[in-house]
């Protein structure tokens, strides 16, 4: 059995030598580029072979000639599917929903531990699904569920159940990144504008509101993460 191929991309140059050996200590193979100017063309060619193909890229956000979010708009114009984790600094939140709405699937904050960047990676490739559904428009099925994105409906054996704008909008924000744990703060600053306390209050309002209208399907599960945020578990 070939060993799990991650592209890892890092310009702090003693991080990434400790990180690379301790990816390699757990049989990992690591593919390691400090320029971010690079990245791209060496992902086509690392792609276009079965044997070199990436199976999971973790792209730091400051970088040399191009920044991670550069990266990975990049990478899903050639894979929709492969799983991007970023790794990014405590200041920046905004960056991080920048990062999901790219098609990143996880983030971890600087500074962050050996043990929570591989559960992380061998979690997403566990749960790597065999196809990634688009909320741009149309419908997307949710375990018995259909979301209708643009009309704002959810429907499950005919009955139907009209969103508020923000209830569509979280739910569409926990699909699409299914499995990843995402921050609250994240949420906030994506849907409320900030993250005080009275909008706060409110997502626990809204999350608790999305799992009764989710619960004729036992497998499907948003998840507190206490003192995090949320994983969205899909079956």
């Amino acid at each position: 059995m070939s060993s799990t191929k991650v592209l890892y991309v890092e310009d702090e140059l003693f991080l990434a030598k400790i990180v690379r050996e301790s990816l390699e200590s757990r049989g990992f193979e690591v593919i390691m580029e400090s320029d971010g100017g690079k990245v791209p063309a060496l992902f086509r060619k690392l792609h276009s072979v079965p044997e070199t193909k990436p199976d999971i890229c973790v792209l730091d956000i400051m970088l040399p000639n191009k920044d991670g979010f550069a990266i990975a708009d990049e990478i899903r114009q050639i894979d929709e599917e492969v799983p991007i984790i970023f790794l990014t600094a405590k200041t920046q939140t905004e960056d991080v929903v920048k990062g999901f709405s790219l098609g990143g699937n996880d983030y971890i904050r600087k500074p962050f531990s050996m043990e929570e960047l591989i559960v992380r990676i061998q979690h997403l490739l566990r749960n790597k699904p065999d196809t990634i559904q688009k909320l741009s428009g149309g419908v997307a099925v949710i375990g018995k569920y259909n979301f209708h994105l643009n009309r704002q409906l959810l429907t499950c054996d005919g009955e139907e159940r009209k969103l508020s704008f923000r209830e569509s909008e979280l739910l569409k924000l926990l699909y699409e990144n299914r499995s990843a744990i995402i921050d609250r703060k994240d949420i906030l600053n994506l849907l409320w504008g900030n993250d005080s306390f009275f909008n706060s209050r409110n997502l626990d309002v809204y999350i608790t509101k999305l799992r009764s209208y989710l619960k004729e399907d036992p497998s499907l599960e948003i998840i507190t993460i206490k003192g995090i945020g949320y994983r969205f578990v899909t079956g």
